[in-house]
């Protein structure tokens, strides 16, 4: 159980974190999300210990950082957004180093270290200087040294960032199988990523806490949930699907040509409409699919709403 209680980070005469409380039950994973100046980094690197908290509680499976850190930092597995320093050692050596900071030796590093090297696909740049290796690549290893240990609670901060599509898309699954041992809390600018991975999603905006709910429940109240968005070889009607029953509005892609977004009023169901229609109408079309809802969205609505 992860329980933080009227936790503040003051720099200065800023105040990065404004007196945040939220829990968090084993094996779940949340989302931290909200614009860049949130203070998502902030919180992470409180919650590993990093920093220490100006007031506030943080306690991790009933240990408290700021008077147990060591104890504390055993349990706890941290990627962070910035570089990993160490910059000249080579992958396999640095992994190493961090097995043995972890407490293993012998046999039980040399296991630890090459499920970590497996699981991130690390093989190939093992022999390189982390400094010379693409951001990308190197924010895989800085995830690798975070689940040597098994920890019990992960802390991942933009852990797809710089990440080639397929290589996100591992990346995700890897995290999607840890949740099934570990409590994990990401901090990303990008929360439709880990839409599918976390349970619940926490917004933060200039350091308060704007939300604490369900996934599922934010994307419920996005304009664009149940909303079908379809693109066509050739230019689509849009009068005619303006107004079909239950639509509230269209909305063109203005990156994509050809691809346009038809919104569904509160409480309606308009896909099967728009199916018939394409079927009617016998338009080519490339892609159909029902939206769920656009956390982006939402996380924007609640920011623009926050106090100063």
């Amino acid at each position: 159980m992860i329980e933080i209680t009227n936790l503040t980070k003051k720099t200065g005469r800023a105040t990065a974190i404004d007196n945040l409380s939220f829990s968090a039950h084993p094996r779940e994973c949340l989302g931290l999300f909200g614009h860049d100046g949130a203070g998502k980094s902030t919180l992470l690197k409180l919650l590993s210990g990093a920093i220490p908290a100006t007031s506030g509680t943080m306690k991790i499976y009933d240990i408290n950082i700021s008077t147990h850190p060591i104890k504390a930092k055993k349990i706890i597995g941290y990627q962070p957004e910035s570089a990993l320093g160490h910059g000249d050692m080579k992958v396999k050596n640095f992994l190493g180093y961090m097995a043995e900071v972890r407490g293993f030796h012998g046999l039980e590093k040399r296991k630890m270290v090459d499920r970590a090297i497996t699981r991130l696909e690390l093989w190939r740049i093992l022999d390189s200087p982390i400094a010379a290796l693409p951001p990308g690549h190197q924010r895989k290893v800085a995830l690798a040294q975070a689940i040597l240990h098994d920890p019990r609670l992960l802390l991942l901060d933009e852990p797809t960032e710089g990440l080639a599509p397929l290589q996100k898309q591992k990346v995700g699954t890897l995290i999607q199988s840890l949740t099934e041992d570990m409590t994990v809390i990401i901090a990303s600018r990008n929360p439709e990523e880990f839409s599918c991975i976390c349970q619940r999603a926490l917004v933060l905006s200039e350091g308060r806490l704007l939300a604490d709910a369900p996934i599922t429940e934010l994307q419920r109240s996005s304009r664009h949930y149940q909303a079908i968005t379809l693109a066509g070889d050739t230019p689509l009607d849009l009068l005619a699907l303006a107004v079909l029953p239950g639509v509230a509005g269209i909305e063109e892609d203005r990156h994509a040509d050809g691809s346009v977004t038809v919104l569904a009023m509160p409480g309606q169901i308009i896909y099967p409409h728009v199916n018939a229609l394409v079927a009617n109408r016998r338009w080519k079309i490339n892609t159909l699919s029902l939206e769920p809802g656009r956390l982006s969205d939402v996380i924007h609505h609640l920011s623009q709403g926050a106090p100063n």
